[in-house]
């Protein structure tokens, strides 16, 4: 068994202001999210400027941020929401949902499609490679905040965590970091190194986020108020991540199948 880091939530405080060590690490995956973008932006096929990549990236946290609260409460608490609708919006509560984000990410790309001459999925297979980046330094904030911890377990890495009573379970919240965050970030990169249709980016990321996701989630715990939500087995998290996985072997077919302009490619 490996000993949890005790680590106080708080990295710092000046005055009331009081930092937090989740909220550190979403702003190191954005910061790592802009200088992957920044660094595929020298292939003369991607067309993007520093300014438009910072543009685009302020819609894109807005989107994870108001997207992941509304989407928590919604899929995830929706009696409280029935009860206190404004509580969606408190999105400096504690309580995120992925699901809930990517819809939020789709409808800023969305809107930042409108005021820009680029086409959606041309702006989704640009930030696709990046998007794993924030996505693992955020299961090191859930790993550091002691939550979202994995199911009982003999391995010899388990950990006790904090909230978790006195039962040795998985760091899933690490599975998580190095599958969805490291791995498939490598492979997106990798993929993109190469033309590839418009969309199959994407749905290479949908298909390599709901496949780990789907995986990890067999060894993370259910969430205490949601238990099993299908055949006895299925978590939320999985019933969720089934139609991600569906939808981006759609996005992959069809791209290959109409021929669209290919994509741009990069090399690291």
């Amino acid at each position: 068994m490996l000993n949890f880091p005790q680590l106080n939530p708080v990295a710092y405080s000046v005055g009331f202001l009081e930092v937090h060590w989740y909220g550190i690490c979403y702003f190191v995956g954005f910061l790592g999210a802009y200088a992957l973008s920044v660094h595929r932006r020298r292939i003369p096929l991607i067309p993007w400027d520093k300014m438009t990549i910072a543009d685009l990236l302020v819609y894109v946290a807005l989107g994870v941020i108001f997207g992941g609260s509304i989407g928590y409460w919604v899929l995830y608490q929706p009696a409280v929401l029935l009860e206190s609708p404004w509580q969606a919006l408190a999105f400096w509560e504690p309580g995120r949902a992925f699901h809930g984000g990517l819809i939020g990410v789709l409808l800023a790309v969305a809107l930042f499609a409108r005021r820009t001459h680029y086409r959606f999925l041309e702006i989704t297979d640009f930030i696709a490679p990046a998007v794993p980046i924030g996505l693992g330094m955020g299961r090191i904030g859930n790993f550091l905040n002691g939550e979202l911890w994995g199911r009982a377990t003999t391995v010899p890495w388990g950990m006790i965590f904090p909230q978790g009573g006195a039962v040795v379970r998985h760091p899933s919240q690490l599975y998580e970091c190095f599958l969805e965050g490291l791995v498939l970030c490598l492979g997106l990169v990798f993929y993109a190194r190469k033309p590839r249709p418009v969309g199959s980016i994407s749905g290479w990321f949908l298909i390599g986020y709901a496949t780990f996701r789907i995986i990890v989630e067999f060894f993370r715990e259910p969430d205490w108020d949601q238990g099993f939500v299908a055949f006895n087995a299925l978590t939320m998290g999985q019933c969720l991540s089934i139609p991600m996985l569906l939808i981006g072997g759609g996005l992959v077919y069809f791209a290959y199948r109409r021929s669209l302009v290919p994509c741009a490619s990069i090399s690291i």
